[in-house]
């Protein structure tokens, strides 16, 4: 377990089984965001907290699809609820439905982690918004796994205005997109629910970054970078 202690602080699990699956998951070999679009797996994300305070709030459930090969695998998705030791406020409850005794009987938070890291491997994250749902996920492992989650992230909050620019000032939200490409939500403000729609917004964005000679994953993370910077600097 010397590989491990150079990674984890004081709550490393004690579980033989989990620590040894963590173990298998930091040695992969690390994502090659330079593979071409359609010839990669992506792992899209969305989450579900107690509330919106990136500080305070605790991570109640993530939902993930991955898209491969340019296209969305729904056999290959994952959503797991961790369990809570507060239940979050009934307003809470009302957004994404996860109840009080589903959150109370959910899986432990080290298991559920250790879980999302193997459906995960090292394939680059997508998301949209990708601030909230990366802050959360990063709380979560440094509190119960000990080691910094450092992992690359795509926005499609940014990439789509930067394929799309006609709509940059129009369309904000990810319901604002899935509306103009006809995209449909079968539980809004569901973890699993969401991540689909988003994995469909990223096959809708595919083509758009191929017709602009995006070739990679990496094309289209500074095609996100300099959106970022248009939003800020407008």
């Amino acid at each position: 377990m010397a590989f491990l202690a150079r990674f984890f602080g004081p709550r490393l699990p004690r579980d033989p089984d989990l620590a040894r699956r963590l173990e298998a998951w930091l040695a992969l070999p690390e994502a090659n965001v330079k593979d071409a679009l359609r010839a990669s797996r992506y792992v899209v994300v969305d989450v579900e907290t107690t509330g919106l305070d990136l500080g305070r709030d605790r991570l109640i459930a993530i939902g993930a699809c991955a898209v491969e090969n340019g296209q969305a695998v729904l056999a290959d998705s994952f959503e797991i609820v961790l369990r809570q030791d507060k239940v979050s406020s009934k307003d809470n409850i009302l957004i994404h439905g996860i109840g009080g005794e589903a959150q109370r009987e959910g899986v432990e938070p080290v298991e559920a982690l250790v879980g999302f890291l193997e459906f995960l491997g090292k394939s680059p994250l997508v998301a949209f918004h990708v601030t909230f749902d990366q802050t959360m996920i990063k709380r979560a492992v440094k509190e119960y796994l000990g080691f910094e989650f450092k992992h690359p992230w795509l926005d499609l909050a940014y990439v789509m205005p930067g394929l799309m620019p006609e709509y940059a000032r129009r369309y904000r939200a990810l319901d604002d997109w899935s509306g103009h490409f006809r995209i449909g939500n079968f539980a809004r403000h569901s973890a699993l629910a969401d991540a689909l729609a988003t994995a469909q917004l990223l096959l809708c964005a595919l083509p758009l970054a191929e017709a602009k000679r995006s070739r990679h994953y990496a094309d289209l993370m500074d095609l996100e970078k300099a959106q970022r910077w248009v939003s800020w600097s407008g």
